[in-house]
């Protein structure tokens, strides 16, 4: 297996796909969370959902702490694994994820077709969050509020105790995170949020505008930060739309 192979997964590889899309999971968040899009979504579009190290099959690996330093990682894994048009879609910490490996590859020369930045604020909007530093029940009760979590795991003693540690190695990484300012992107943005979501209001949803020199659109959905599990369809509708563009001109 090369280092491709450990960060990226092809739930249904499709050689016919006219365009890929790179998949960026949420804090504490795992690649075969993306699973029903590669399904929904194949054979039109080929997704490749990457895999943070340690969780799942890559546990025992150390995880980063610091989202630039993730992103030189992902950057460096998408470059090989891409073989044709691609964009970017990334949920929360994945947004902001998607944008900073979109300027590392746009830095390169590599273009993506679009950025699909979903339940997270625009990275020039900071705010003052300090849930990695919260106990564990802190910590829990911060999971619990967003409704993203299967309710199931908190009431499973030991899994709970599996899965924290990357939630909070996942948070102190966004939360740590600050932008640079750099020159917009060329890539167009779509922005994706609930109009409830704790994490992201309609000003910080709408800053994304000024992150791009091309097209910028704004979605929202009612719901709070996970409004995606509850509009899929409409979800994929636009994921199908944008990512069918490239291949009709």
């Amino acid at each position: 297996m090369n280092d491709s192979d450990l960060w990226i997964r092809r739930y249904f590889p499709s050689a016919e796909a006219a365009v890929q899309l790179i998949c960026l999971p949420h804090a504490g968040g795992s690649a075969p969370f993306y699973r029903p899009v590669a399904q929904a979504l194949n054979p039109r579009v080929e997704v490749l959902a990457v895999q943070y190290p340690g969780r799942q099959d890559r546990l025992h690996e150390p995880m980063i702490d610091d989202l630039g330093m993730l992103a030189d990682r992902v950057c460096e894994a998408v470059v090989t694994a891409v073989d044709r048009p691609f964009a970017l879609f990334g949920h929360s910490m994945g947004a902001t994820l998607a944008f900073e490996v979109a300027t590392r590859l746009e830095q390169q020369g590599i273009f993506p077709l679009r950025v699909f930045a979903s339940g997270r604020r625009a990275p020039s909007r900071h705010r003052d969050e300090q849930v990695h530093l919260r106990d564990t029940d802190g910590l829990v009760g911060a999971l619990r509020a967003l409704s993203g979590t299967d309710q199931r795991v908190f009431g499973d003693e030991e899994l709970l105790r599996m899965v924290l540690p990357a939630i909070r190695n996942d948070y102190r990484a966004a939360e740590t995170y600050r932008y640079t300012p750099r020159p917009p992107l060329s890539a167009p943005i779509s922005v994706l949020v609930g109009d409830s979501d704790p994490m992201a209001n309609r000003e910080e949803a709408e800053a994304w505008r000024s992150h791009t020199d091309g097209e910028f659109e704004l979605h929202t959905y009612p719901g709070g930060h996970f409004y995606l599990l509850d509009h899929a369809a409409d979800l994929l509708r636009v994921l199908d739309e944008r990512l069918s563009e490239p291949a009709l001109r």
